[in-house]
C-alpha cells in the first residue's frame, strides 16, 4: 500500500515507562556483535569482562555525564613506574565527550532514525530502522501465555529448542551445531523438534512456534522473512532471498508435525522487549548492550513508511550498530577507536557498534595502555594484560538519560532470556491479537455490507420511490415522495431583489439577496424568538416575525419596496402549491396554539395585516433540501438533485410531471421532496438493522420511525459506536474489559468523535486524549479498537448513503431514455462536510452502483437562505409574460 504525503515527523517520542536493558552473554562460539546484523570475527585480544563503561553508557543515550573520577573506580595494577598523573589524564581525555557533543550526536541519531523511516530515504540510511510487524506488548490480562506454546530459537553458532508448558515453566533442549549444507539446516532444526516434543510428551493439539532468528533478514510481516545475509559462522547455501518461515514450516511438515504453525518470527532485542514487558508495567522500548548493541521501541504504524500497516503500533528496531557509517561519528572518534576500526574485520563499518560493544572495547582498552606503556608511565618493562573494571554502566545510564531528555521518565528493567522467553511472549501475544480480531470481526460483521446488500438496498429505495410517487400506493409507501410545486431551477436568467425567511428553531435568519449578472450578493440578520413567544399563540408568534423582517427592511432601506419572499419553514407540512403549505404538528420545542392545521404562508400574510405591513410578497415555501438544490443549481445548471446528510438527512430530486401521480399535470418536471429518512419504517430494512440499530431506535422520542435516518444521519451514529464499545468491554476486548460508568451515559460518545478520531493521520495518541477526555481510560490498542469502530459505522453510514442515491440517479437516467447520464448533486450538512471520510466513501459506493452516471457533488452555501431566495427568483422568472 502506498503512503501518502503529509506523514508526521518523527519527534520525540511519548515518555516509555520501562527501558528493556538486554545483557551480552557468553557463548561457546566466538564473541559476534549481539543485535547487530553482519558482525565481524573477534579481534585477537582477549576482551576483559567489563571494560571501561563511561563512554560506552554515554553513546548508548547520546547524553554527556561527568567522567568519574580515578578514585571511584577500580584500578588496573599500576606500578612504581607511574612517573606522571597527568600524562594518564591526558591520554584519557580523548575518551571524554563534552556535553555539547553528545547533544550533536543526539540530534544526528534522530536526524538517522527520521531518514531509515523514510520510505524514499530508507534505501540511503545507516540506521535501518526495521519494521519487526510485532504491533502490541503484552497487555496484562494473563492471556500472553497458554500452556502448551511451543518455541525455537537460533543463537549464534549453537541452537536449541524450547517449550512453555505452562506459563513460566520451561523445559529446555540441548545445544546443536549448525549444518553447512544448502536447506539441511531447516531439515535439522525440525528432526529436533521432533525429537524435542517426544521427549516431552506433547500434546497433539495445534501449537504454536516462535522462532529466534538473528540474522539479517527482510521482514514483511510477522510470519514472513526473506534472509538477506549469513553471519556467526552460518554459511547454508540457497537460503539467501528466501522466506526463512516458509522454509522451516516446510520441514517440519516432512517431519509430520502437522499441528505445529510458525507464527511468529524475530530477532533477541524485541524478544528482549517483549520478555520485560511480562512483569506489569508496560515495556516499549529494548536495548541490547553486550557484545553487539541494538534498540529497538513502539512506533506510531503511519511513521514506519516501509511497513505496510497504517494505523496502530508497529515495533522498530533500529539496527543502530550502524549509526556512523557515513562519518556523521568522525568528530568523537579517537586514535584508539581508528586502530580499532583498521584492525576489524569490517573497517568503516558498524562505527556506532564499535563504541559501545563490548566485543570492542576491550581493544580500544589495549591501545590505550599501549599508548601509555610508549610512554614509559605504565607497565615499565612489562606488556599490559586484561584486567577487570568495575560495572557503573546501568547507574551512569540511568544517570545521563536523565540529562538531555528531562520530559522522559525512563526505567531500566534487566531482561531475562529474552531469546527464549521473548519468542514465546511474541507467539503468544501473536495469537491473543488474532483471536481478538477474530472476536471484533465476528461483532462488526453484521455492519459490514457486501456489494449484493447494498443493491438490494437500491432496490428496495427504488421500489419505494415508486410507491410513493403513486396516487392509489402513496399512502403505504414508507418513502413519502413529496411535491414541491417547485418546476425548474437556476439558469442564470434570474435578476433582482428578493427576501428570504429562515424559520428552523429558536433562532430565525431574515436575509436580502440581490441577484445580478455578476453574481449574488446578501445580508442577513439574525432573530431570536423568546420561549414565551414560541409557546403562546400563533398571533402572536407570527406577529413577531413580521416586526422582525420590518425592522431588517428598516435597516436595509427596503422598507418601502415589495420584494418577493422564499420562506423555508422547517417543520412537518403538507405542501398544497408552491406557496401553500399546511402544518401538521411542530417540533424543536414550538407549541404556539392555533397553527396546527392551517397554512402557514396564510397565517403570515394574516401578521402582516395586523401590523400593516403592505410590501410582503410571499411567492414559495420550501425546505431546507430544497434550497440546497437550488443553491447550487444557480452555480451549475445539471444540479437536479439535493441532499443533506448531517444531524438528520433527506433528498429531493426533478422528477418528471408525468410520473407524479398525486398532482395534475404531464408536462415538465417538478421537484419531488423524498423524506428518506423514514425509508424501512414499513419493515423493508429490518434485515440490515443490527442488534446496536434497535437498541439506539428503543430509545429514541420516535421509536420504529425514521428508520434510515438512524442509519445513517450524525445524530445517531456516536450512539450507535457508544453500544458497540460497550460490547466490546463486556467481551473484555477493549479497556481490559474494567467497567466504564462515563460509557453507560447516553449521548456521551457524539459523531462529532468520529469525525475527529478517524482524520487521517492523526496519531494514536491524540485518538488516546480524545477518549481520557470522555473519562475512557484508553491503551494504544485501545485507540486502535475505537477508530476501527468509528470507521466501521461511519463507512456504512457513506454506503447507504450511495444506495439510495443510486436509486435516484438511475430513476432519473432511465426516465429520460439515457444512457448516460451527468447530474450534479447540491449537498450540505455537517456529516458530509466535516467528515474526513464520509464524502469520499459515499463517492466511490456510488460510482459503483450507478456505473452509467456520472454525478459531481458540489457543497452548498447556505442552502436554507440563498436557496430560498432562488426559489423565489424562478418563481417570478417563470410567471413574466
Amino acid at each position: 500500500m502506498q503512503r501518502g504525503g503529509g506523514r508526521q515527523s518523527l519527534g520525540r517520542a511519548p515518555p516509555a515507562p520501562l527501558v528493556c536493558l538486554g545483557v551480552g552473554r557468553r557463548v561457546s562460539c566466538p564473541p559476534a556483535g549481539r543485535g547487530s546484523e553482519g558482525d565481524a570475527p573477534p579481534p585477537s585480544t582477549q576482551v576483559p569482562s567489563e571494560p571501561s563503561p563511561e563512554r560506552w553508557s554515554l553513546l548508548c543515550t547520546g547524553k554527556a555525564h561527568p567522567c568519574p573520577a580515578p578514585s571511584e573506580r577500580h584500578s588496573l595494577p599500576f606500578t612504581p613506574a607511574l612517573t606522571s598523573r597527568a600524562q594518564v589524564q591526558r591520554a584519557l581525555l580523548a575518551l571524554t565527550i563534552p556535553l555539547e557533543a553528545l547533544q550533536a550526536v543526539k540530534d544526528r541519531m534522530l536526524q538517522a532514525m527520521r531518514k531509515g523511516l523514510s520510505r524514499q530515504t530508507h534505501a540511503q540510511a545507516n540506521v535501518r530502522m526495521l519494521p519487526a510487524y510485532i504491533c502490541s506488548t503484552p497487555d496484562g490480562t494473563g492471556k500472553a501465555a497458554q500452556p502448551g506454546d511451543v518455541l525455537l530459537w537460533l543463537q549464534a553458532s549453537a541452537g536449541a529448542l524450547g517449550c512453555l508448558l505452562q506459563p513460566g515453566c520451561w523445559v529446555m533442549g540441548s545445544s546443536w551445531p549448525p549444518p553447512t549444507m544448502p536447506l539441511q539446516l531447516f531439515d535439522f532444526i525440525a528432526q529436533c523438534l521432533r525429537q524435542f516434543l517426544a521427549g516431552i510428551s506433547s500434546p497433539q493439539h495445534r501449537l504454536p512456534l516462535g522462532f529466534v532468528f538473528p540474522f539479517s533478514c527482510r521482514q514483511t510481516q510477522l510470519d514472513k522473512a526473506e534472509l538477506i545475509s549469513w553471519s556467526k559462522g552460518f554459511s547454508c547455501s540457497d537460503v539467501e532471498g528466501k522466506d526463512v518461515v516458509q522454509l522451516l514450516q516446510s520441514a517440519i511438515k516432512k517431519q509430520e508435525l502437522h499441528h505445529v504453525d510458525v507464527v511468529a518470527l524475530m530477532n533477541d532485542t524485541v524478544g528482549t522487549m517483549m520478555t520485560c514487558s511480562m512483569r506489569g508495567e508496560p515495556c516499549e522500548v529494548a536495548l541490547i548492550v553486550g557484545t553487539g548493541t541494538n534498540s529497538c521501541f513502539m512506533a506510531e504504524a503511519q511513521l514506519v513508511e516501509m511497513a505496510e500497516e497504517i494505523s496502530g503500533q508497529m515495533c522498530v528496531i533500529t539496527e543502530w550498530g550502524c549509526f556512523g557509517d557515513d562519518g556523521t561519528l568522525s568528530d568523537i572518534l579517537t586514535p584508539y577507536d581508528q586502530h580499532v576500526d583498521q584492525e576489524s574485520f569490517n573497517p568503516g563499518e558498524k562505527r556506532f557498534e564499535k563504541l559501545v560493544g563490548s566485543l570492542y572495547l576491550g581493544e580500544i582498552v589495549r591501545h590505550v595502555l599501549t599508548a601509555l606503556v610508549a610512554e614509559k608511565v605504565l607497565f615499565t618493562g612489562r606488556s599490559p594484560s586484561p584486567s577487570s573494571f568495575s560495572g557503573r554502566f546501568g547507574e551512569i545510564l540511568q544517570s545521563v538519560t536523565g540529562l538531555l531528555a528531562p520530559e522522559c521518565m525512563a526505567t531500566l528493567l534487566p531482561s531475562v532470556d529474552g531469546t527464549g522467553q521473548g519468542a514465546a511472549v511474541v507467539t503468544a501475544v501473536a495469537l491473543r491479537l488474532a483471536a481478538q480480531r477474530h472476536e471484533v470481526d465476528q461483532l462488526l460483521a453484521p455492519l459490514q455490507l457486501s456489494r449484493a446488500d447494498l443493491e438490494r438496498v437500491q432496490a428496495l429505495m427504488r421500489r419505494e420511490m415508486e410507491l410513493g410517487l403513486g396516487l392509489e400506493s402513496h399512502a403505504n409507501a414508507s418513502v413519502r415522495m413529496l411535491p414541491t410545486y417547485v418546476r425548474g431551477t437556476p439558469d442564470g436568467t434570474e435578476r433582482g431583489e428578493f427576501l428570504a425567511l429562515d424559520l428552523g428553531g429558536t433562532n430565525f435568519r431574515v436575509l436580502v439577496v440581490r441577484v445580478a449578472q455578476d453574481g449574488i450578493r446578501m445580508a442577513s440578520e439574525i432573530y431570536v424568538i423568546p420561549t414565551a413567544v414560541m409557546q403562546g399563540t400563533g398571533e402572536a408568534l407570527f406577529n413577531h416575525i413580521i416586526e422582525c423582517i420590518m425592522d431588517f427592511q428598516l435597516k436595509q432601506n427596503l422598507l418601502e419596496q415589495v420584494l418577493p419572499l422564499g420562506f423555508t419553514f422547517s417543520f412537518p407540512c403538507q405542501q398544497l402549491g408552491l406557496d401553500k403549505a399546511v402544518l401538521l404538528s411542530w417540533t424543536k420545542g414550538f407549541s404556539a396554539s392555533g397553527c396546527v392545521g392551517q397554512d402557514v404562508v396564510q397565517l403570515l400574510r394574516e401578521a402582516a395585516q395586523r401590523k400593516q405591513h403592505l410590501g410582503l410578497k410571499v411567492v414559495a415555501v420550501v425546505n431546507d433540501t430544497v434550497g440546497t438544490m437550488m443553491s447550487c443549481g444557480y452555480d451549475d445548471p445539471k444540479c437536479e438533485i439535493g441532499l443533506i446528510v448531517g444531524t438528520g438527512t433527506n433528498a429531493c430530486y426533478m422528477e418528471e410531471m408525468r410520473n407524479v401521480g398525486t398532482v395534475e399535470g404531464e408536462q415538465g418536471r417538478m421537484c419531488i421532496n423524498m423524506e428518506w429518512g423514514a425509508f424501512g419504517d414499513n419493515g423493508c430494512l429490518d434485515d440490515f438493522f443490527t442488534d446496536f440499530d434497535r437498541l439506539v431506535d428503543e430509545k429514541t422520542i420516535n421509536a420504529g420511525k425514521q428508520r434510515f435516518e438512524k442509519l445513517i444521519s450524525g445524530m445517531y451514529l456516536g450512539e450507535i459506536v457508544r453500544h458497540i464499545l460497550l460490547a466490546l468491554v463486556e467481551k473484555q476486548l477493549l479497556f481490559r474489559g474494567k467497567p466504564c460508568p462515563k460509557l453507560q451515559t447516553r449521548d456521551i460518545f457524539q459523531t462529532k468523535f468520529l469525525s475527529t478520531i478517524e482524520i487521517d493521520g492523526l496519531a494514536l495518541q491524540q485518538v488516546r486524549a480524545i477518549l481520557q477526555d470522555l473519562e475512557l481510560q484508553a491503551s494504544f490498542e485501545d485507540s486502535l479498537l475505537v477508530q476501527k469502530v468509528c470507521q466501521t459505522v461511519s463507512l456504512r453510514a457513506a454506503q447507504l448513503c450511495a444506495a439510495g442515491l443510486a436509486a435516484v440517479v438511475e430513476k432519473m437516467r432511465e426516465n429520460r431514455g439515457l444512457a448516460q447520464l451527468a447530474v450534479t448533486v447540491g449537498v450540505d450538512g455537517t456529516l458530509y462536510k466535516m467528515h474526513p471520510r464520509f464524502s469520499q466513501h459515499l463517492q466511490q459506493m456510488l460510482r459503483d452502483l450507478a456505473p452509467n452516471c456520472t454525478v459531481t457533488f458540489l457543497q452548498s452555501e447556505d442552502g436554507s437562505g440563498k436557496g430560498a431566495a432562488l426559489v423565489a427568483a424562478v418563481a417570478c422568472r417563470g410567471a413574466e409574460p
